[in-house]
């Protein structure tokens, strides 16, 4: 039976009584259809007119009650939850009065509860979906939500949900109980896992995230494979969004972070020091061993007071005990410019208030020579992890580090530019 059909069977004798075809002498196909036009017009009034009620004076008692706990109330209103269980109102007011106005005609009646059942059902949906958003976003404001997102959990719980509310609707529909729709998922369960595929994975794998702690909100990540390097600002069923240092979002499958490779820089902002490694090249030619000269210059240097009285106690020992011919400088031991130069870096670095001494890895180390020269890194860490801070804290670092370079008699190592290119020519030309 449709809507036609429900509509067109006749009225009862009390509503035929007040019916148009006793005031206008119409026909009584008229006088039914006028009459329960304006029973419907009636409720849709009553309907407005109750939700107009519910809004203007209970949604400000709602309110007022809400304020009893502000932060709470607040996301409750944020998320809407009391404008939309204000519309349940007008509901339970065509439930009551439908019986009333629809008097001896059942199908209006079974058509308007079932109408009314479906918008209550409608209706109750929306209020647990911001039940649910005021949750998430009260519980997003501990920092507990850093270490275990809740928003993949909420989304599916939203699913599941609605699901359910879908099945309560078509068993108001077609008069069926809600188990005969349940039954038939089992037939529907291969289409349902090719269609929510990702949600699922997406599901299982933030499940995963939250429990092994792989990634959480505000982590800096770098997954090359698809272009992200930046901090994650959300953590969902079905992506965690990262925004890039250029500012651009990049969106990632959760299943991808548990099945692939990423770097997660948490331990290193956690930790409070962000690592500097990063090397000098020193031309081979520039090395020598420390004369007379030399060591005159270097002794002016008050940062190697120490480490240059040290050493030419145990040089001079050695040697004396050894009885070495210092007329020829590779005999014995000997201070070298390079050598000298590290323990320079070494007491820079100790006398840099910005540099960790404890706990972290304080080191300057003399790496293989290769057809680039001689590289003497820096591994040390910056107790400021903020980027610009330190790479400002960096770059003073090598530009002293570089600039010293010429105290010690050394050189840095560079491939020839043009400029090179054409004074060796100009040099060539005038020999010439």
């Amino acid at each position: 039976m449709d809507i036609y059909d429900l509509l067109n069977v006749p009225l009862s004798t009390n509503e035929l009584k007040v019916s148009l075809q006793d005031w206008f002498g119409v026909s009584e196909t008229i006088s039914v259809w006028a009459t329960r036009s304006i029973a419907i017009l009636l409720l849709i009034a009553l309907a407005w007119f109750s939700n107009a009620l519910a809004k203007g004076f209970l949604l400000k008692t709602f309110r007022s009650l809400a304020g009893k706990w502000p932060h709470f109330g607040e996301a409750l209103i944020e998320a809407r939850f009391f404008q939309r269980l204000s519309h349940i109102v007008p509901a339970i007011v065509v439930k009551a009065a439908s019986p009333w106005l629809v008097q001896g005609s059942e199908s209006l009646l079974i058509l308007a509860e079932a109408a009314v059942s479906v918008y209550l059902i409608v209706i109750g949906l929306l209020v647990i979906d911001a039940s649910i958003n005021a949750v998430v976003n009260l519980y997003q404001e501990h920092e507990i939500s850093k270490r275990l997102p809740v928003k993949g959990i909420s989304q599916a719980l939203k699913i599941v949900v609605n699901a359910l509310g879908v099945i309560l609707v078509l068993s108001i529909l077609f008069d069926k109980s809600p188990l005969y729709f349940i039954s038939g998922l089992g037939a529907l369960t291969a289409v349902l896992l090719l269609i929510f595929k990702d949600a699922i994975l997406g599901l299982v794998a933030g499940i995963q995230l939250s429990l092994n702690n792989l990634v959480r909100k505000g982590d800096w990540i770098e997954m090359p494979k698809y272009g992200a390097d930046g901090d994650v600002i959300e953590v969902s069923l079905t992506s965690v969004k990262v925004q890039n240092w250029d500012k651009t979002i990049t969106s990632i499958p959760p299943h991808a972070l548990v099945a692939d490779s990423f770097k997660n820089w948490r331990g290193m902002s956690e930790s409070g020091g962000r690592r500097i490694k990063r090397s000098i090249a020193i031309d081979l030619r520039s090395v020598r061993f420390v004369d007379e000269k030399l060591m005159k210059q270097l002794s002016k240097i008050s940062l190697l007071d120490d480490y240059l009285a040290e050493k030419e106690k145990d040089v001079e020992k050695y040697n004396q005990s050894e009885k070495v011919d210092l007329s020829e400088p590779v005999n014995g031991r000997r201070l070298t410019n390079v050598g000298t130069f590290r323990a320079y870096c070494a007491a820079y670095l100790n006398a840099n208030e910005k540099i960790h001494k404890e706990g972290m890895t304080f080191l300057v180390r003399q790496l293989a020579p290769t057809d680039r020269g001689l590289p003497i890194e820096i591994y040390v860490f910056v107790n400021d992890v903020a980027w610009v801070n330190y790479e400002n804290v960096q770059g003073d670092i090598f530009d002293h580090l570089i600039a010293s370079l010429d105290r010690f008699d050394l050189r840095a190592y560079q491939m020839p530019a043009g400029g090179d290119l054409s004074a060796l020519a100009d040099s060539l030309s005038q020999r010439n």
